[in-house]
């Protein structure tokens, strides 16, 4: 676009990582014309630092909605997947064999344990198989273990994909579903205009559409007010240590410790609020590494190659935000910290929605409403 240039279309999309990208290319299959705008490679983008975990177990607690949404979309994965693959040649490399948490003491055992029971024992809770496992159990899946490890918990549903590639993907698709992409355009005002809206961004460009989906993972708290919503996110930190290719030895994604399918062996860990503050903390990595090499010895031997932090994108209580406004029809908000989880579920069912114009009662679980519901004495 040159400066100044003006755009008419169906939905702007505020934001082209992972979430907003999954909804732009949803919207897209809609048969709506989407233009994303987008920071670009300036942009603080969790997307390029994430785990790639397609994960179920556990989510949920404290908000029994969100356990039925992740399962949700895990089922819907793999016909994701393909579709994604079908369209652009890429495969994003998703697999689906389980996932296990492994656990290093019989406290965490117990603790682990209630955890579950307590999210599965919620009412209304959508239910899913899960398993407690004892360490000799557990050998026989993954024999690599530590003397250390006493045991895990395990559930069918959980997997994982090769995040990069997804996003490259889901660009791709977009592309070539004629979705107009605009790097380097951040947004500085939104505003209702002629029964949609006018986005202005830094170089003084004008897009106009619709509707318009704030997906701008940091930058929601900015922006999310200006058509009368509320994203409170603020940013966590996580760190990320990748080791040099190695033989295949672990088939399913453990927690914070998966092979990926080019034979590193990603290892993501941390929670740390620092605000914006991306720099590896030398002590943080040598915390995680000590607890990896305590569930798996063999990593001893393996060369670290990068190591990186990435910010999450979290709400208060760690649940997403979905939401359209009350005062500016057709203006949505879509914030979580799982973008690679989600995706199905951005791309197959939210954005389905927003095509419609509207959001159906189920999602009022994942209103903003939830913080400001005054504290009972």
């Amino acid at each position: 676009m040159t400066e100044r240039t003006r755009s008419d279309c169906d939905v702007a999309v505020i934001g082209g990582g992972l979430v907003g990208s999954a909804i732009a290319w949803g919207l897209a299959q809609q048969g709506q014309t989407v233009a994303v705008l987008d920071e670009g490679d300036v942009a603080v983008r969790p997307s390029r630092g994430n785990f790639a975990l397609v994960w179920v177990q556990g989510k949920g607690l404290g908000l029994p909605e969100y356990a039925g949404w992740t399962k949700m979309s895990s089922d819907t994965w793999t016909g994701f997947a393909e579709r994604l693959q079908e369209q652009t040649g890429i495969d994003v490399c998703y697999r689906r064999p389980g996932g296990f948490l492994p656990l290093l003491s019989e406290e965490e055992m117990e603790r682990r344990a209630g955890q579950l029971r307590r999210l599965h024992n919620q009412p209304n809770v959508v239910r899913y198989d899960y398993e407690m496992m004892d360490r000799a159990a557990v050998a026989k899946e993954m024999p690599f273990i530590g003397k250390d490890v006493v045991g895990a918990s395990y559930c069918p549903l959980d997997g994982h994909c090769n995040s990069l590639k997804l996003l490259r993907a889901l660009h791709s698709g977009m592309s070539l579903s004629g979705v107009s992409y605009l790097p380097h355009h951040r947004v500085e005002r939104i505003e209702p205009r002629d029964g949609g809206f006018r986005m202005v961004t830094a170089s003084g460009d004008e897009v106009r559409s619709g509707k318009v989906v704030i997906a701008a993972g940091h930058d929601a708290r900015r922006l999310a007010p200006m058509v009368g919503l509320d994203a409170p996110v603020r940013p966590e930190r996580g760190h990320v240590i990748v080791t040099e290719k190695t033989a295949p030895f672990l088939n399913f994604p453990v927690g914070f410790i998966r092979q990926t399918d080019e034979g590193g062996v990603m290892i993501g860990d941390s929670f740390e609020d620092v605000g914006l503050d991306t720099t590896v903390r030398n002590g943080v990595t040598s915390t995680i590494a000590d607890r990896a090499l305590r569930i798996f010895p063999l990593l001893g031997k393996l060369n670290v190659v990068r190591t990186w932090a990435a910010l999450r994108v979290l709400t208060p209580d760690g649940f997403p935000i979905y939401e359209q406004s009350t005062t500016m029809p057709g203006a949505f908000v879509a914030t979580c910290h799982s973008g690679v989880t989600l995706a199905a579920n951005h791309a197959l069912a939210l954005a389905t929605h927003i095509a419609a114009g509207t959001l159906p009662d189920e999602f009022s679980a994942f209103s903003a409403r939830r913080f400001h519901v005054p504290a009972v004495a």
